[in-house]
């Protein structure tokens, strides 16, 4: 059950996402997430892109993950991984930037993706 509360947080919290660009451009990924629903049904090749198709994948594995009666662990470390480019991506570029909202943003998927992969890396060893 622990995995997948866990893997629930890491849905949740990678949808809390901030990005700045330009002057006046702003949004959660959760806002950038509909806007990419929306493209992949009216004009689906626009939409294809490795930061937009690999973590929406990701969700996607993940939630899989909470539907099944064992939480598998590929399916977590694959949906992690996914997810994870960008936000570590979304991280690295808030430090460098000095932008304490981008980097801010990211930790609590971060801290919560620590918790996942230990959690299922110990339940490997048991």
């Amino acid at each position: 059950m622990k995995g997948k509360i866990l893997n629930l947080g890491l849905i949740l919290t990678s949808l809390i996402g901030y990005l700045e660009w330009g002057k006046d451009n702003s949004s959660f990924l959760f806002q950038t997430e509909f806007e990419i629903f929306k493209k992949l049904i009216s004009d689906p090749i626009s939409a294809f892109h490795p930061f937009t198709i690999l973590p929406l994948f990701g969700q996607i594995l993940l939630a899989i993950t909470l539907f099944q009666k064992k939480t598998s662990k590929l399916l977590t470390y694959l949906g992690l991984g996914g997810i994870g480019i960008l936000l570590l991506f979304m991280f690295a570029i808030g430090i460098i930037g000095l932008n304490y909202k981008i980097a801010l943003s990211t930790l609590p998927f971060l801290i919560t993706g620590y918790f996942a992969f230990k959690h299922h890396r110990n339940t490997d060893n048991k």
